[in-house]
């Protein structure tokens, strides 16, 4: 599952889709119907990547990229706006080692409706770009580039014409009558 590019923005519902970066923050896209675009200002908004993402476990933290992949084996999804304890029995078939105290019915819903927003996608299907970049470079061999041993040739450098000395500045009063 390729999931590189989707973020979750911290007081926007649903998912974006990073199209551009500039000085000040990322252009996103909505993965709804309307494609609305949003320009996201890193100091204000705050971003997480879904292939960053993990969910507390006991041992160690859950990848939200498994859950998915559980949850697309799963056939009965339950809708995210079902009772808490639904979305727990479905999380325990799903994340069975997942942290009861620290996940929350509010994560359980957000995760759902991700899942919801994703699985008709064709991103959703495809393999992750590390997979692919790892079989390319067990393909092809690293060539080095040979060491360079000439010096670069120093610059020129152009002397200045001499500027004349200033004049020497003369205290004279604002206001002759006054003087005196």
């Amino acid at each position: 599952m390729n999931l590189s590019g989707i973020v979750a923005v911290s007081g926007k519902p649903g998912l974006w889709k990073a199209l551009a970066q500039n000085k000040n923050g990322f252009v996103l896209e909505s993965l709804d119907a309307q494609k609305t675009k949003l320009i996201a200002n890193l100091s204000t908004a705050k971003l997480a990547a879904l292939d960053e993402i993990t969910i507390f476990g006991y041992d160690e933290d859950i990848k939200l990229t498994d859950v998915f992949e559980r949850m697309k084996s799963t056939t009965n999804v339950p809708d995210a706006k079902a009772d808490g304890k639904v979305l727990r029995a479905f999380f325990k078939e799903v994340a069975p080692d997942h942290d009861e105290e620290k996940v929350y019915a509010s994560d359980m819903k957000k995760v759902i409706t991700w899942y919801t927003i994703l699985k008709d996608m064709p991103l959703f299907n495809e393999a992750a770009p590390a997979a692919a970049t790892e079989e390319a470079e067990v393909e092809k061999p690293v060539l080095k580039a040979p060491a360079v041993t000439e010096k670069p040739k120093p610059k020129a450098v152009q002397k200045k014409a001499p500027v004349a000395p200033k004049p020497p500045k003369i205290n004279t009063p604002k206001n002759p009558s006054r003087a005196g």
